[in-house]
């Protein structure tokens, strides 16, 4: 049986299956290992981490008594949780879409549909890539980073979530191992921008905070690379120089200054929790500016959805339900809550069960309800293979279908699962 207890409750013996954290809050390259060494003990009561999963049909059991939590009990916690937002996302919608109808409100860019705007964030993500990369060279080598260059590219960023919240932010999580570094900056960008939107800022300081996703993670041109992408367990030597990039992203950025206030503070905050427990200053609660609060969701969603070099991304939206286990502690409700409901429970690209038996890949976001996408059903679990594939609307009137679970993408290990729902060349996994 799987339950989740507080650090100070682990002992030699135990099976460790997951940390109840960000994959950087702690030095181990792997979440599942029989803790038999004492010094691995240490290690991780020396961490921010302060609750983590123990299997204990592996390994020893918790005393009697001890305060522990289930994840039949967790699952149902969360699933209260998202129905309540679901609910209430329902009931804004309709509210806006009322508001709508009798004085439409302007947009700046028309709406496109998934694919078209895939076709044109790939581009960006290609033009990002680059821009990011031009921008760690010239940090490395000592000179200032190209702020207009950077402003450019957050406009396209901006565009782009505008005209389909969906398409950026789903394609840039598709990133190789070796582009995450890159990448994840342009990732964090469009999250913040679409994160901005909903929490309903104004335009300049939407633009704020994609700077502060392009740039909050400069500070990684600081760590040799050998380091940055190294595949196996960090020393505790080197997870100190990685737990190290906030402060001197925000040194280089300050000393460039070329960047506002809020850009630096989400360089140099987006690692600490509301508990207090993360870095660089263990700032707490209110202390944590707004901006770092959502860099900070952001910058994990991001992470824990992308292929690393140690370890392979999390399906969104079961990345979703762990990082509720954390909100309070290391998230702000309120802003992880606007999070989900600009991208939805179930992300675009994550792989669902349909109650008539079929799998299902998420294609877009529902206008109706945050549990009603558009989803692409190819399997069925009856017969065991592939079907002809067919496009549903769960929110429309005349479906009977409805998602009944979510699925692990690796159980199933579909080669053309990310090509089904982009439709572009190039975007199976290897």
């Amino acid at each position: 049986m799987l339950k989740r207890i507080h650090t100070r409750d682990l002992v030699l013996g135990m099976y460790v299956q997951e940390f109840c954290g960000s994959w950087m809050d702690h030095p181990f390259w792997r979440a599942k290992f029989l803790l038999k060494d004492a010094s691995d003990l240490a290690r991780i009561r020396a961490t921010s981490i302060t609750e983590l999963w123990i299997d204990t049909e592996r390994g020893l059991d918790v005393p009697a008594g001890t305060a522990t939590l289930t994840r039949e009990e967790v699952e149902a916690r969360i699933d209260t949780d998202f129905s309540d937002l679901a609910a209430v996302h329902a009931m804004e919608s309709a509210a806006a879409a009322a508001a709508a109808a009798s004085a439409p409100a302007p947009r700046r860019h028309a709406p496109t549909g998934m694919q078209e705007e895939l076709r044109a964030a790939a581009s960006i993500c290609s033009q990002g890539r680059a821009a990011v990369l031009s921008m760690f060279h010239e940090a490395r080598m000592g000179r200032a980073v190209d702020a207009e260059q950077a402003q450019d590219l957050v406009r396209e960023i901006d565009d782009s979530v505008t005209r389909n919240p969906g398409a950026l932010i789903s394609l840039a999580r598709l990133k190789t191992a070796d582009d995450y570094t890159y990448l994840h900056s342009v990732a964090v960008c469009a999250l913040m921008v679409a994160l901005a939107r909903q929490l309903g800022l104004s335009d300049v300081h939407t633009r704020g905070a994609g700077l502060a996703g392009l740039l909050h993670d400069l500070g990684k041109a600081a760590i040799p690379i050998e380091v940055l992408n190294k595949p196996g367990k960090l020393t505790d030597d080197e997870f100190a120089v990685v737990r190290g990039h906030p402060r001197a992203g925000y040194e280089l950025l300050k000393e460039a200054g070329q960047v506002g206030a809020p850009v630096l503070d989400a360089c140099l905050h987006h690692h600490e929790k509301m508990d207090g427990s993360g870095y660089p200053d263990r700032l707490g609660g209110d202390q944590i500016s707004l901006i770092a609060r959502m860099a900070a969701v952001c910058d994990v969603y991001d992470a824990v959805t992308s292929d690393r070099p140690y370890k392979r991304g999390w399906d969104p939206s079961e990345s979703l339900r762990r990082m509720a286990e954390w909100t309070g502690s290391h998230f702000d409700p309120r802003v992880f809550q606007a999070f989900i409901k600009r991208i939805g429970i179930y992300p675009v690209g994550s792989l669902v069960r349909l109650a008539s038996g079929r799998l299902a890949v998420v294609t877009e976001q529902g206008s109706r309800s945050l549990v009603t996408p558009r989803v692409l059903a190819f399997y069925s679990l009856r017969s065991g293979l592939r079907i002809p594939p067919q496009t549903l609307d769960l929110g429309a009137p005349a479906c009977q279908d409805r998602i009944a679970a979510r699925e692990d993408p690796a159980k199933w290990n579909f080669p053309d699962l990310h090509a089904m729902w982009t439709g572009l060349p190039g975007h199976a996994p290897p």
